[in-house]
C-alpha cells in the first residue's frame, strides 16, 4: 500500500509563532524555541533574524531576533537572547513567556547570511550573543556533512557566560574541520580554564587562524567589538571586501539599508611625512609605513622590542598631526588621550610631528 506524501507547507508571519521550548544556556541567557501551530515548516537563510511582537508592560514592543537555529532543521526556528539590565522585550519573555503561549512575528529577513552553496574558509568572529548568527551558520554547515572549514572565534567576559558552549564542542567533536576558540576576560572562581585570556588581539588572530587572509570573515558582537576587528584585519592587509558583520542595534533586511563603515585604510599610493622634532629630521614616507620603520630608514633608533604593538618599548609622544594605530596592549587609552603613540604599529596620515 502506497502512502502518499504531502509536501509541508512554509510558514509565513501571518501566522503566529507557538513557543514549544525554553533552555536555559548561561546567566541570563536562554534558547527559546518555536514551532508553527499549523505544522508549516520554516525556511530561512542562516544568519537572519525575526522580529517578535511582545506585549509587555505599558504597550506593545517589537524587538529584533538573530534565529540561532539552522535552516537544515525546518520544524522548528530558535532564538538565543540575553536579558541585560536594560532588557525590556527579553525580561518580557524571561518573566512571562511559557511552552504553548503564541506570539506574532515578522520575517525572517536579513543580509548578514552565508552564501547559498556555503562553499569556502570561514572565520566567524563574535562577542557574547554575537555568536547566535554563528551557531546557525556551523550548524548549517555542519549538517550539510561537507566537512567546510570553520574557524569560530567568541569573546567572554567570563568562561560561564560563553553561550551555547555545549552545542558548539558537540558539534567540533565530530567534525575535525570545526575549531573552536574561547576568549576570557576572567576566570570563574574555583574552576581551571586553559585558553586565552585578555582581549582579541592581532597576535592571537594569528595563533588562532594563520591563514585568515583566505578566508570570509563574519563578525558580530557591540560596535567597539565590531570596529576592533576591523581596525584589526586593516592593519594586517586583509582584503575586507571578504570581511562580513552584523549589527546588534541595526537589523538590515536589505544591501540598501546597510550602513556604510567609515574605515581608513592605509594606502601605500598616499604620501606622507614625519617630522622628528628632537633631532631636527624629516622622513617621506607613505601612509603603510610604520613610524618605527621611517625612523630606521632616516637613521635615528627608537627603542624597540615585539615590533607588534605588545610590549610598549617604542612609545613616543607624538606633537602634532594623525596616525592610524592598532596595537595589541602595550599602550593605555590614558596614555592615548595624553599624545602617546606606538611607533610600531602607527602609520602617519599626512604630516606628523613625533618627539624624537
Amino acid at each position: 500500500m502506497e502512502v502518499a506524501f504531502e509536501e509541508p507547507s512554509i510558514w509565513t508571519d501571518a501566522e503566529p509563532l507557538e513557543c514549544c521550548a525554553i533552555v536555559p544556556e548561561a546567566p541570563d541567557v536562554a534558547t527559546i524555541s518555536f514551532v508553527s501551530p499549523s505544522g508549516a515548516w520554516f525556511r530561512y537563510r542562516p544568519g537572519q533574524f525575526v522580529t517578535l511582537e511582545l506585549p509587555v508592560p505599558g504597550g506593545t514592543v517589537w524587538r529584533t531576533y538573530t534565529i540561532s537555529s539552522s535552516p537544515s532543521r525546518p520544524l522548528t526556528l530558535a532564538i538565543t537572547v540575553k536579558a541585560g539590565p536594560n532588557s525590556i522585550g527579553t525580561r518580557w519573555m524571561f518573566d512571562h513567556l511559557r511552552i504553548g503561549m503564541k506570539i506574532r512575528a515578522k520575517g525572517p529577513a536579513g543580509i548578514f547570511t552565508l552564501p547559498m552553496r556555503g562553499d569556502g574558509k570561514y572565520l566567524f568572529i563574535s562577542a557574547g550573543a554575537g555568536v547566535t548568527p554563528a551557531l546557525s551558520m556551523t550548524n548549517y554547515l555542519f549538517d550539510r556533512g561537507l566537512g567546510t572549514d570553520i574557524v569560530l572565534i567568541n569573546c567572554a567576559r567570563r568562561p560561564a557566560e560563553i553561550i551555547c558552549r555545549r552545542r558548539l564542542e558537540l558539534m567540533a567533536a565530530r567534525v575535525p574541520s570545526i575549531k573552536l576558540h574561547f576568549i576570557v576576560e576572567e576566570d570563574d572562581p574555583y574552576d581551571v580554564w586553559t585558553g586565552y585570556r585578555g582581549r582579541l588581539n592581532q597576535l592571537m588572530l594569528g595563533l588562532i587562524a594563520g591563514d585568515y587572509l583566505e578566508r570570509q570573515v563574519y563578525c558580530c558582537g557591540p560596535e567597539p567589538f565590531m570596529d576592533a576587528v576591523r581596525e584589526m584585519l586593516i592593519a594586517l592587509g586583509y582584503d575586507m571586501e571578504n570581511y562580513h558583520q552584523e549589527s546588534f542595534a541595526v537589523a538590515v533586511k536589505t544591501e540598501a539599508e546597510a550602513p556604510e563603515l567609515d574605515d581608513y585604510v592605509p594606502d601605500e599610493s598616499n604620501a606622507a611625512e614625519i617630522l622628528f622634532a628632537d633631532s631636527g629630521v624629516t622622513a617621506k614616507c607613505d601612509e603603510t609605513d610604520t613610524v618605527l620603520v621611517a625612523a630606521k630608514a632616516a637613521g635615528l633608533n627608537i627603542p624597540n622590542g615585539c615590533n607588534f604593538g605588545i610590549c610598549g618599548t617604542c612609545k613616543v609622544r607624538k606633537l602634532a598631526g594623525d596616525v592610524h594605530m592598532v596595537h595589541n596592549g602595550g599602550i593605555t587609552e590614558e596614555e592615548i588621550e595624553e599624545g602617546y603613540i606606538l611607533a610600531c604599529c602607527s602609520r602617519p596620515i599626512g604630516h606628523v610631528e613625533v618627539a624624537i
